[in-house]
């Protein structure tokens, strides 16, 4: 059986090890910058011998020139090093989002289920962020390293009882740091946890604020965010005190450690088994471990909240598909469908062994008595989910036999609560198409009397939309996502409720401009909207997710009970 480890580890190692040119380099540099610092008490400890004890002064002055030298060199590395450390880091952390927000867009989906956006958000910056400084720890841990080494050789060149004690002190304190920052390690998880969900509450309320205030629900709204934010706040404190608390010990330890080097160093001076400047040079390396051990306390908890973030982005990256992949993408042309749509036996959710047979460039409205059943056959229509029974057919083929990407190119659900995106509004309405149909778009924006909307903003078309599009109004919102879907020319286009936040005159010219743009074309319209009804070639009633009734608007009106009911009150 293979083993995976850890969850999170592969996503670490693959998120550095993309980097491992910057790694390489900034650890070369950073053992160069650490064995020139540990070079420094043994080049004063020569000069002393050279200048002092010996009263050569040429030689003092050689010493201090070499010394010089030393820390021009170490200077540069240090900084060469840190460059390409906040490179491997920025970038790894880069990529990371990346692959983050590929996998929330893949066409499966499954990444935002039982996420809220701000969590998502949250994984996708700070787990990323954190995940990339793990390059940066993994630079700093080996210039530790070589400067531990050389600081060992160093004091086993003046005694041997001194390398030893460092050469076999130092993996023991490094073990001790590491048991210590397991803690740690769960408790960081646990804080990022806290801290994603009151970013996604936050991002949710903040989604919703004039709805909230619409009914009067403030209070509520706050009183929610502040028990999730509370709880965010208790596990970074326990968090902190976690880290603190590691710190603090490895930073006794650490003290401890070097005191004994320099006790021993003394003893060893005071017995004339070392002189004068081999002394100074002991001391001096003795305070100089204090940098490197340092900096492992510093990696351990670098790793520990590196390992939970990572954690994390496995579980989106990982997270199954809603859906699963058809068994090949077929690379059929949008054009090459002839929008033929089929619901054979279709059982999902509220929905009961539907059969429904659209054909090509056929308008069908479809009402029903319950939002749930409108909400589960979108969901099935845009291939959100697989049905639980039966299927919906593509011309002719089911959309399980097809490629994601077929799918979303042949078939387009416009849901009513489609957002907006942070650009103009000429940039909303060409996502799909860009630049090269200019006339389908001035078709699709009077289509959908979004041309009278940019007619009372500042700057028409090119008027700046805020993200989600908070700027405009409810309405307008909804003829810009409405002129977007149209604007796509999808061979089979789903609509949903696209006029209810406007008037009736508006509704009216809307309703006659999706069935005048989109004639010969597929076209489905989930609604109870008598205006956008009225102007179908038929409509499809679902009461407690069954077909139910099948006709012209006016015939339903004249002779269906529960349509009138669903439609005209």
């Amino acid at each position: 059986m293979r083993r995976t480890g850890p969850p999170g580890r592969n996503v670490l190692w693959r998120a550095v090890g993309g980097q491992r040119r910057d790694v390489a380099l900034g650890a070369v540099l950073g053992m160069g910058h650490q064995t020139g610092e540990a070079l420094v008490p043994v080049l004063i400890g020569l000069a002393i011998e050279r200048g002092v004890v010996d009263g050569d002064i040429p030689g003092l002055l050689r010493w201090l020139a070499v010394l010089a030298a030393v820390y021009v060199g170490l200077s540069l590395s240090f900084r060469l090093s840190a460059r390409a450390g906040e490179r491997a880091s920025v970038t790894a952390a880069h990529h990371l989002r990346t692959e983050i927000v590929g996998r929330v867009l893949a066409p499966e989906g499954g990444a935002e289920e039982g996420r809220l956006p701000g969590e998502l958000t949250n994984i996708a910056t700070e787990d990323a962020k954190r995940v990339g400084a793990v390059a940066m720890a993994l630079i700093v841990a080996f210039a530790a390293t070589a400067g531990l080494v050389v600081s060992a050789v160093a004091l086993l060149r003046v005694s041997l009882v001194l390398g030893l004690l460092v050469l076999l002190g130092t993996p023991l304190l490094l073990w001790l740091g590491h048991l210590f920052s397991k803690p740690l390690e769960r408790r960081s998880e646990t804080e990022q946890e806290r801290a994603a969900q009151a970013s996604g509450v936050a991002a949710d309320l903040v989604a919703g604020v004039r709805v909230l205030k619409g009914i009067g629900a403030e209070n509520a709204a706050v009183a929610r965010y502040r028990r999730v934010s509370q709880d965010s706040l208790s596990a970074t404190l326990r968090a902190a005190r976690a880290e603190a608390w590691q710190n603090g010990v490895v930073t006794i330890l650490t003290g401890a450690f070097i005191a004994l080097v320099a006790l021993v160093g003394g003893r060893l001076a005071a017995h004339g088994d070392i002189g004068l400047g081999e002394l100074v040079s002991s001391v001096g390396l003795a305070l100089f471990l204090v940098g490197p051990l340092t900096e492992f306390a510093w990696v351990n908890a670098e790793l520990a909240q590196g390992r939970a973030s990572a954690a994390r982005i496995t579980g989106v990256l990982n997270a199954p598909g809603a859906v699963t992949p058809g068994p090949s993408a077929h690379g059929t042309p949008s054009s090459g469908f002839q929008g033929r749509l089929r619901l054979r036996a279709l059982s999902h959710g509220t929905l009961r062994g539907l059969d429904v047979d659209i054909a090509p460039g056929e308008t069908v409205g479809i009402a029903t008595t319950g939002p749930a059943d409108a909400f589960a056959l979108l969901r099935c229509l845009g291939r959100r989910v697989d049905p639980e029974d039966g299927a919906v057919e593509l011309d002719g083929t089911p959309l399980t036999a097809l490629g994601l990407a077929d799918v979303r190119a042949a078939v387009l659900v416009a849901e009513h609560d489609a957002d907006l995106f942070e650009g103009t509004v000429l940039d909303n309405v060409t996502a799909a198409v860009g630049a090269a149909a200019p006339a389908r778009v001035t078709a699709a924006m009077g289509a959908s009397c979004a041309d009278e909307v940019t007619a009372t903003l500042p700057h028409g078309v090119d008027t700046a939309v805020s993200a989600r599009g908070r700027s405009l109004s409810g309405g307008q919102r909804q003829r810009v996502a409405l002129a977007r879907a149209l604007a796509a020319d999808a061979p089979v286009l789903v609509v949903h409720e696209p006029a209810t936040a406007v008037d009736a005159v508006t509704e009216t010219r809307i309703a006659t401009g999706i069935r005048d743009m989109r004639r010969g074309r597929t076209t489905v319209l989930v609604t109870n909207s008598p205006a956008l009804l009225a102007v179908t070639d038929r409509v499809v009633l679902l009461h407690d997710g069954r077909v139910t009734a099948t006709g012209d608007h006016g015939r339903l009106v004249r002779d269906s009970a529960d349509y009138r009911t669903a439609v005209l009150t």
